[in-house]
């Protein structure tokens, strides 16, 4: 069944505190930077809102009961890229979708296309890659930045890397929802 805006809402209010796994941010506080950063970049409204959304996979689990507190200290990839696509089809567009869908490949593709990216990720990112498919062939890296939108979804990685600072100020998340009302389909 899809989602709306305040079953979104309430996602994040329920389970947004949560840690976000190995890093020193809630989920929600990661969610909100991600937005910043792509607002910050000039992104617009679906790509902001897909910033926002792209880890919303992890608050649904959580939200059933079947994600353990770091999965990747327990050897899972939770798909969590996945998971939350069937509640945002229909929602939103196939731009906002595709973005939350290959933020993990777009991880998979800058190892494979930026020497120094791969040391740049956190401990858990850098766990997660092994459960996730690992680094990109170079025939996979083309195959990947071929694909409409696959550049975007690069963007939205390269923010999510750096979403991860304690205690950083943003906008309210009713400041990123009214913006992803502004792109429902």
């Amino acid at each position: 069944m899809p989602l709306n805006l305040a079953d979104i809402e309430t996602l994040f209010r329920q389970h947004g505190g949560s840690q976000y796994s190995g890093e020193p941010v809630t989920q929600m506080e990661h969610a909100l930077q991600t937005a910043l950063l792509a607002e910050q970049a000039g992104a617009d409204d679906e790509l902001v809102t897909a910033a926002l959304l792209h880890d919303l996979g992890h608050l649904l689990a959580a939200h059933n009961g079947t994600a353990p507190e770091t999965p990747t200290l327990h050897g899972i990839d939770d798909l969590h890229q996945y998971i939350a696509l069937p509640f945002l089809r229909g929602v939103f567009s196939e731009r906002v979708l595709n973005a939350v869908r290959w933020h993990v490949d777009a991880k998979r593709y800058l190892c494979a296309t930026r020497p120094d990216y791969l040391a740049s990720l956190s401990a858990d990112s850098q766990r997660s890659l092994g459960l996730q498919g690992g680094v990109f062939s170079a025939d996979q890296a083309s195959t990947f930045i071929s694909q409409a939108g696959a550049e975007e979804a690069v963007a939205l990685r390269l923010w999510d890397d750096l979403a991860k600072t304690g205690g950083l100020p943003t906008p309210t998340l009713q400041h990123y929802l009214q913006r992803a009302e502004r792109c429902l389909l």
